[in-house]
C-alpha cells in the first residue's frame, strides 16, 4: 500500500579508494565486514499488524469511500438533468430560447461545482493519507531507536515487496518491532478516556 524507504540507524562508512585486483584486503576490513549487524523490518506486516497503522487506513478507506459515494450520487444527479435538458430541447419543451440558455448555464455550474467538489475532496484524501504516512514514519523513527540502544544494529532496512531480493529470516525484528510499536500505542479513545478520569481527581 505504502512504500517506505530504507531506515539506516548507523550511516556506514565507504571507501573510496578502489583496490587492486592483485592487492589483498586488510585483515582489519575483513573484520569490519564480519561484524556489520544488519536486520530488516517487513513493512507489509507492520501495515496490516501494527494497531495505529490498521486504524488510519481503514479510516482513510472510509473516507475514501464516503467522497466516491457523494460524486457518484452527484453526477448521477447532473447526468439526470442534463438527460432532462436534451429531452425537453428535442421537443421544444421551453417556451423561450433565454429559458434553455438560462437552464443550460445552470447546468454547466453545476458541472463546475462538481468537479471542484471532487479536486477538494481528492486533496483532502491526499493531505490525510500525506499526514498518515509522516506520523508512521516518524513513530517508527523513534521507536528504533529506543530499541536499537540495545540491539546495536548498524542498518535496519524496510523490506517492501521486492526491494529486497533475499534476506535470512534470521535478520527479521518485524514481530519485535510490531510488538513494540503496539505497546507504546495509545488509540486516541483511551487517550480521551484517560484525560476524563485525570480531570475528575
Amino acid at each position: 500500500m505504502m512504500a517506505f524507504a530504507a531506515f539506516a540507524i548507523l550511516a556506514l562508512g565507504c571507501n573510496n579508494e578502489s583496490a587492486k585486483l592483485d592487492e589483498q584486503p586488510a585483515a582489519g576490513d575483513s573484520t569490519a565486514r564480519s561484524s556489520v549487524r544488519i536486520a530488516y523490518v517487513e513493512v507489509d506486516s507492520l501495515m496490516t499488524q501494527f494497531e495505529f497503522a490498521k486504524e488510519k487506513s481503514k479510516e482513510i478507506e472510509r473516507k475514501s469511500t464516503n467522497a466516491r459515494n457523494t460524486l457518484t450520487q452527484k453526477g448521477n444527479q447532473l447526468q439526470a438533468a442534463a438527460n432532462n435538458f436534451q429531452q425537453k430541447l428535442q421537443n421544444n419543451g421551453f417556451t423561450s430560447r433565454e429559458q434553455a440558455e438560462s437552464v443550460q448555464a445552470a447546468l454547466q455550474r453545476q458541472q463546475n461545482d462538481l468537479a471542484a467538489l471532487q479536486a477538494r475532496l481528492e486533496n483532502e484524501l491526499a493531505q490525510e493519507t500525506q499526514k498518515f504516512n509522516v506520523a508512521l514514519r516518524d513513530s517508527l523513527n523513534h521507536f528504533l531507536e529506543l530499541y536499537n540502544k540495545d540491539k546495536k544494529y548498524d542498518m535496519i532496512l524496510a523490506k517492501s515487496g521486492d526491494n529486497i531480493l533475499l534476506a535470512n529470516k534470521q535478520f527479521d525484528i518485524t514481530k519485535d518491532v510490531i510488538n513494540g510499536l503496539n505497546k507504546r500505542y495509545k488509540p486516541a479513545a483511551k487517550k480521551t478516556d484517560a484525560k476524563k478520569q485525570e480531570a475528575k481527581k
